[in-house]
Parts: structure tokens; sequence; C-alpha cells
């Protein structure tokens, strides 16, 4: 059974170019099941109580830490269980909306979806394909303007998505600066 996790990043939900290329995308795959996140109904940034609560064991942890990663835990049990990821995103002055920035936040947790050792972080999310859509008012995708799609593509691997292919809004391949 394959999964696919499509998340919608912009704040424009009508005549949304981001949101129309990602349904493309999303209607192109052949997932059985798909787990919807639209980001603009808002996410919380993180906290003292839920910076404390990811370093805290889990049976350590307060009522409150608990409901501080409740979201978290939620967002990073669809992000598991996704074999396949649909990202649409507008850039927003140069990079990726705050609120894509904050469910990034939220799922990138030490020991959950990555791991430290000895030679350096280590994603735990491996084996998954992501697929982002990235609509800019101007600035061209993969210019040296464009600070959203190799954050993305670095932030993804991290932990553990490696398999990141990134397309503007007509669906041309954009390779990474770094490459």
């Amino acid at each position: 059974m394959t999964t696919l996790l499509h998340i919608d990043a912009s704040a424009r939900i009508a005549g949304s170019v981001s949101r129309k290329a990602s349904a493309a995308l999303v209607s192109d795959q052949s997932a059985q099941t798909v787990i919807r996140r639209d980001l603009a109904e808002g996410l919380p940034f993180l906290d003292e109580t839920f910076t404390i609560a990811t370093f805290t064991p889990p049976a350590d942890r307060t009522d409150a830490q608990n409901a501080a990663l409740a979201l978290s835990d939620e967002l990073v049990a669809e992000l598991q269980a996704a074999d396949t990821i649909v990202i649409g995103s507008a850039m927003y002055n140069f990079s990726i909306p705050a609120v894509l920035k904050a469910w990034i936040d939220q799922i990138a947790r030490a020991g959950v979806t990555f791991a430290y050792t000895d030679t350096g972080p280590k994603g735990l999310l491996e084996g998954k394909k992501a697929i982002i859509t990235i609509a800019s008012g101007g600035t061209p995708i993969g210019s040296d303007f464009d600070f959203a799609s190799d954050y993305l593509r670095f932030a993804l691997g991290f932990v553990g998505i490696t398999d990141v292919t990134i397309l503007d809004k007509d669906g041309n391949t954009i390779d990474a600066k770094a490459a």
C-alpha cells in the first residue's frame, strides 16, 4: 500500500499557483492513501515547553510537555507513514512561508526523525521520495536569490529524505545550486 502526504504551504487559497501545481502532482501519483495537510490553517512556533519536552524522555514528560508535542507527534506520524511527500509552496521574500518553516521545526526531532551519531546527524526517514513545487511572483526558482529550494532539499535530507525533486510552477525540474 502506498501512502502520499500532500502538504500545501501557500497562504493564498483561491487562485494559488502552488496549490494548483501540487494538486496536479498528487493526481499524477498512484497512491492508495493520500494524507492532506494544509499549512495555511496554521502551526505553532516552537516555545520553551516544546523544546524542553523534546529533550525529556517520554516517560518523564509532564502533561504540558506531552500536550506541547501532540501536534508534532501527529505531523511526524504523517511523514513516517508516507512513501511520497508532495509539497506545494509559494516563495515569500526569497524563501519559504513561515508556516512551512514551522512544519520543519515540528518534524525535525532528535531521536525521532534524525539521530546524533559519532559521525554526525543521521536522518531516520530514509527510503521516501519528496516532490516539491514552488511558485514565486518573480524570483526565478534555482537562481541565486532563491533560498527556498536549497533549504528545503537540505532540511528534508537532514531527516533522511534525500530523493528530492524540485519543480517550478510549470513542472520544470530545478537543479540544486550546490549540485
